[in-house]
């Protein structure tokens, strides 16, 4: 006496298990993170030559019918180094505090810490004490990534402090900006200043400009 097998298609299965995996996550995974949730790398790789996905770096997979994204620099390095905070002239252009048009993703990292290896976009590493890497971080939801960016006050006072390398007349620029666009939190900027060690620094330009 036979018995009927049921129809099944494993591999189908298995392609949609992992394109609902990728929507639950925004549409954008790491390869570690797709091993993670226990989709198999074979899968991975059938689903990259079928089209369903399309690489966007080393290690870096989307979802290929997801909506564009609206900045992918900054989605595209938080997925690769989830790890690092956005900062200094991209968190600028983020918050809308200045007119420079960043080429390169400024991020900052512990200082100690291993840095990401990102091939693209460009990325500048800013390295920071621990205690001014912890503070001032705000959370984004960027087209479903959640993307880490300094706030607008801490910002200001990493530009007073890294000013050698950015411009003492963009810290300037952006501190007009705040002024002008933004609620102005006085304690919030003399805290920062006290944390990244620059409250001598801004505190002429605030009494001038605030």
């Amino acid at each position: 006496m036979s018995t009927k097998r049921k129809n099944r298609d494993p591999t189908n299965n298995s392609l949609q298990r992992a394109i609902d995996v990728f929507r639950k996550s925004g549409g954008v995974l790491r390869t570690v993170e797709v091993r993670r949730a226990g989709v198999h790398q074979r899968t991975l790789y059938a689903m990259r030559d079928a089209g369903t996905v399309e690489r966007l770096g080393r290690g870096l997979y989307r979802l290929a019918d997801s909506p564009p994204i609206s900045n992918p620099d900054l989605v595209l390095v938080t997925a690769k180094a989830p790890k690092g905070v956005v900062c200094l002239i991209s968190a600028l252009a983020f918050h809308n505090l200045t007119t420079q048009i960043p080429h390169e993703v400024y991020l900052a990292v512990q200082r100690g810490s291993e840095f990401p290896r990102i091939e693209h976009p460009p990325v500048r590493i800013i390295q920071m004490s621990p205690a001014a890497f912890r503070e001032g971080i705000e959370t984004h939801d960027i087209d479903n990534i959640r993307v880490k960016v300094y706030s607008p006050e801490k910002t200001l006072a990493d530009c007073f402090k890294f000013r050698n390398k950015i411009g003492l007349d963009t810290a300037v620029e952006a501190l007009r900006f705040y002024r002008e666009r933004r609620k102005i939190k006085v304690s919030d900027l003399m805290r920062y200043a006290a944390v990244c060690r620059v409250a001598n620094v801004m505190r002429p330009y605030l009494e001038a400009l605030l």
